[in-house]
């Protein structure tokens, strides 16, 4: 990761706050050493001491001045600007009114120290703000400045929106990829870490898919553009971050409304404490002072600014980790969540064919490679997932005769190979040990002698039962539905260790089991639709959270549901509970926190018993711990580990 850099105005705000600081720290010193007020003499001789913290003030605070006066002709008048100059220009008409009294001076110091300290807390909100927006900036940073559009021999560079389905662009060694498409010239490397976090690049080639918002690294390309710019992968993932922050969470919507009742309340209660007591008593000075301590200390910043900080810091950590979620919202209630409803095909399992079992167990390479021979100018995904299980150069000189219905006969002189079902090798009157196992099972002989036998089936991804292991542990119900029948599916379901499982579901049936599900669950749980985002759209809105495995290329899947797993990695789904999970925390932490010492504080300076210096701790020095506090969501998180599992071949 980079470091975070500082934007010009940042720089210009610390500069700021460090000489204002730095003034300020000179001037309280002599103050307090030599008396400023005392420099000159005569009844005018609090000037001194005004001017030079007058001077100050301008320094660190002219902006909220400002803010405070523009936001008032807009009708905002009870923000924290407004509080800020209520306290502090109250505190130097407290200074001005002691220095015309005769009396000994105070309010000049404590104005500064409120606008200055104030300062430095706004500038830890904008690193803490930047700090985690570090982690979404590497998706805003895949939107592309153009397209190199080809035209004839050469190209012209247009904007991606200019450019229409079927149009050839050329992406050179370092750009971005604008728009998706498929590679018809050339091969390259990829990086796609700001899309989904994997810090290696992948390889492409000729006739390969290509999304936008990856960077091509190591060779020129030609790409056959197939979705225009707007609904390109860049866009709707663009589209996707930058409405996160209006999907706000319950924590953030109450503290909004607490806000908007509780500062002008805490105005009226300062203004009543400056009057009542004053008018009994006569000391207007003391309560005065007493009320600007209450308003100081009444701003609700930490609440304000650490609550919605604490959420941003949250969605930033996930998308570090190529987990996209929509809103703090959905975030909150990820925390809760305690139902896990799972597709199958390119959920749970990888959704290609695969070899799983060979047998006999001492005749393995064998039976690999005379099958490989037989299916290797087949264009069937068993054929493809045989000659790929075998991995080496298939001997070529067979001439391939295809079995409708049954298989393949390979033929070489003499020597004859067939590959198929039970039919091909009944059919040849050849003896062979029959198979029962879960999947498509390929037969091998030769010249008449059965070899063995290969069992092909979907493969279940290897993270899977680490996954459903640690949900299970979490005391989370886990639930997979799948339009296989009843023996796949509980095999699927037992090697893996799922707590139930429904079975040959059509589409419109996982959409009627889920809404079952809702109906039937407590109040309190929360259910999660788990799905590869292509054929699952219905069921991922209609779950309390949709949650899309591969959402990179899949319009559906980015759409549809409300957290995206970038990686197609199931480990995401306990990453993203530890992330919810400490980002509630540390949302209570502050609320607790915040409100406690506010009204602790508010009490004592009602009293008398706290000044104002302990008032500008209860404001700023809450809402910086605050704030460092809910950096902490952004902290790093370990991955699991991909385990290497040894799926039991039965269930």
């Amino acid at each position: 990761m980079k470091k975070l850099a500082m934007s010009r105005k940042e720089k210009k705000n610390l500069i700021r706050i460090f000489i204002a600081l730095l003034l300020f720290a000179v001037i309280f010193t002599v103050d307090k050493i030599i008396a400023l007020d005392s420099v000159f003499e005569g009844r005018y001789r609090w000037l001194f001491p005004f001017a030079l913290y007058l001077a100050v003030y301008f320094v660190i605070g002219h902006d909220v001045l400002w803010k405070a006066v523009r936001n008032i002709f807009h009708a905002q008048v009870f923000d924290e600007n407004f509080l800020m100059c209520v306290a502090t220009l109250g505190a130097f008409a407290l200074g001005i009114y002691k220095g015309v009294s005769g009396d000994k001076i105070e309010g000049f110091d404590e104005g500064c120290a409120v606008l200055l300290f104030y300062q430095i807390g706004e500038w830890f909100q904008t690193y803490a703000t930047g700090k985690s927006r570090k982690s979404i900036c590497a998706l805003m940073d895949i939107r592309p400045d153009y397209a190199n559009i080809k035209r004839g021999d050469g190209f012209e560079q247009v904007d991606p929106s200019e450019v229409k389905i079927g149009d050839t662009i050329i992406v050179n060694p370092g750009e971005k990829v604008p728009l998706d498409g498929i590679i018809v010239k050339g091969a390259t490397t990829l990086d796609t870490k700001a899309l989904t976090g994997e810090s290696l690049p992948r390889d492409a080639a000729d006739n390969e898919e290509i999304i936008s918002g990856c960077v091509n690294l190591t060779s020129q390309i030609e790409v056959k553009v197939t979705k225009e710019f707007y609904d390109s992968t860049v866009s709707k993932i663009l589209d996707l971050v930058e409405n996160a922050s209006s999907q706000k969470s319950k924590a953030e919507n109450f503290i909004t409304k607490f806000a908007k009742y509780y500062t002008p309340a805490v105005v009226i209660a300062a203004l009543l404490l400056a009057v009542v007591p004053g008018l009994v008593t006569s000391k207007w000075s003391l309560w005065v002072y007493r009320a600007l301590s209450f308003l100081v200390v009444s701003c609700p910043c930490a609440l304000v600014i650490s609550i919605p900080l604490s959420f941003f810091a949250g969605i930033g950590a996930a998308s570090r980790y190529g987990i996209l979620v929509k809103g703090s919202n959905y975030l909150e209630r990820f925390n809760k969540a305690n139902i896990f409803v799972f597709d199958k095909t390119g959920t749970l399992t990888k959704g290609n064919f695969a070899v799983t079992k060979i047998f006999p167990e001492n005749n393995k390479s064998e039976t690999l490679r005379l099958a490989a021979i037989a299916e290797q100018d087949s264009n069937h995904p068993i054929a493809r997932s045989i000659v790929a299980a075998y991995g080496k150069e298939v001997e070529r000189g067979y001439t391939l005769t295809n079995v409708a219905g049954a298989g393949i006969i390979a033929t070489c002189g003499d020597d004859k190979i067939y590959c198929g079902n039970e039919k091909l090798i009944e059919q040849n009157h050849i003896p062979f040990v029959k198979q029962n196992d879960l999947g498509t099972i390929v037969y091998v002989a030769r010249n008449g002698e059965f070899i063995g036998s290969l069992l092909i089936a979907d493969e279940i991804k290897e993270e899977s039962a680490q996954v459903i292991g640690k949900l299970n542990e979490m005391n989370c119900q886990t639930v997979m539905l799948t339009g296989d029948n009843e023996a796949i599916a509980k095999n699927v379901a037992d090697r893996i260790g799922l707590t139930g499982y429904k079975a040959s579901l059509l589409p419109q049936n996982k959409v009627e089991e889920v809404d079952n599900m809702l109906k039937t669950k407590g109040q309190k749980n929360v259910l999660c639709f788990v799905g590869d985002g292509i054929n699952d759209a219905p069921v991922l809105m209609r779950s309390d959270i949709g949650i899309a495995m591969g959402g990179v290329g899949s319009d559906a899947a980015i759409e549809a549901s409300d957290i995206v797993l970038m990686k197609d990695d199931l480990r995401g789904l306990p990453l993203a509970k530890r992330i919810a999970k400490k980002t509630m925390a540390i949302v209570s932490q502050n609320i607790v926190f915040s409100i406690t010492v506010k009204f602790t504080i508010l009490a004592l300076s009602a009293l008398g018993i706290a000044n104002m210096w302990i008032a500008v701790f209860g404001d700023v020095g809450v809402a910086i711990i605050a704030i460092l506090n809910a950096m902490r969501v952004n902290s790093k998180y370990a991955e699991e580990q991909k385990d290497k599992v040894n799926f039991p071949e039965t269930a």
